[in-house]
């Protein structure tokens, strides 16, 4: 599964739609609890020629406290918040890919869960009017991956706008964003490196570097079908020619697209009010 976009996409996605679908509400709970069921397709790896193509259904949990939050941000704890910039600490995760399913990666290791965490800016660009905005976020994240323990795979940064818009009747949240991904040596090699032993005749050995790993650019839909329902989808192109590494082996296309559809279904909140 492609790793990136992680609050986009999969688990990170789902968990999060209740909240998105309410983005610019006066008030919201402090709590919600749910069920999200949704389909992804998106390529096994930024450049894999094959493709992953899952249903997820999972629970829901919303939290939106002063400092620990799961919301449409992920799962962190805030550091800070002004009119014009917030801070905040992000726990993010998305599903592995077996190489048995990978025709590139036949016979090398799997990719395991990957979970990402670190600190993540936001700043405020500007407010067009009461429903729309430009932000930046810059994130930047240690990677780790969940395969028979824990182990560090590298550091991310993935600076990127954001163009949000809510309808006039609150029912209607718009998304549209721009980013690039990069990544240090190791994460790259994570997915882009072929050790000796690993190299055959149609895939030689390959050191991986540090540098870009994408550009992409997306956009995300969520409608309110009643209180306790909402609707969402996404769609993501993304360009890997442009990456440090398109002349690995384990590159074999330059552009990947990844789409996801699902619902959310609230079962119950709480009376008490989030303060923001």
């Amino acid at each position: 599964m492609n790793r990136y976009h992680l609050a986009g996409i999969g688990l990170a996605c789902l968990a999060a739609t209740s909240a998105q679908a309410q983005t610019g509400a006066p008030a919201q709970p402090l709590w919600e609890l749910g069920l999200a069921a949704g389909a992804v397709s998106t390529p096994s790896y930024p450049g894999a020629d094959d493709r992953e193509t899952r249903g997820l259904a999972l629970p829901v949990i919303i939290y939106r406290g002063k400092i620990f939050r799961s919301d449409q941000g992920g799962i962190g704890a805030r550091v800070f918040k002004t009119d014009t910039a917030e801070l905040d600490i992000g726990l993010a995760a998305s599903l592995p890919a077996r190489s048995d399913d990978v025709e590139a990666r036949a016979g090398m290791p799997d990719l395991g869960a990957l979970a990402e965490f670190g600190p993540r800016l936001k700043l405020r660009l500007a407010r067009f009017d009461a429903r729309s905005g430009l932000r930046a976020e810059l994130p930047l994240r240690a990677v780790m991956e969940v395969r028979s323990g824990l182990r560090h795979q590298g550091y991310t940064f993935e600076p990127r706008l954001v163009y949000e818009r809510r309808s006039a009747d609150g029912k209607w949240l718009f998304d549209t964003q721009l980013a690039a991904v990069v990544g240090d040596a190791k994460i790259n090699r994570y997915f882009y490196e072929v050790r000796p032993q690993h190299a055959t005749a149609n895939r030689p050995a390959y050191a991986a570097d540090a540098g870009l790993i994408l550009v992409r650019a997306g956009v995300f839909a969520a409608r309110v079908i009643n209180p306790d329902l909402r609707a969402y989808a996404f769609l993501r192109a993304e360009n890997y020619g442009v990456g440090k590494n398109d002349k690995s082996p384990l590159h074999l296309r330059d552009n990947g697209v990844s789409a996801g559809f699902g619902l959310s279904w609230t079962i119950k909140r709480s009376v008490a009010l989030a303060s923001d």
